[in-house]
């Protein structure tokens, strides 16, 4: 199930929940029980890469390209 961050307007306080993707705009109630809540925007990581990592070179011959090797010639 996802994770999803929120903020609380009265108190500062970033939380997560677990929730469906149905209910990620939900209304989310701080854990210290204020309900004044906003769904915060995270970066996700897809393939397991960092944002810092360089993007991988294309091209045919000897590596990387778009099967791993010299089809793409």
């Amino acid at each position: 199930m996802p994770r999803y961050e929120y903020r609380c307007r009265t108190c500062d306080n970033t939380f997560e929940l677990s929730r469906p993707m149905a209910e990620s705009g939900d209304p989310a109630a701080c854990p210290a029980g204020h309900g004044d809540t906003v769904k915060l925007l995270s970066a996700v990581a897809v393939g397991g890469t960092s944002a810092s990592a360089p993007a991988p070179t294309g091209g045919g011959g000897g590596g990387g390209g778009c099967c791993g090797g010299g089809c793409c010639g």
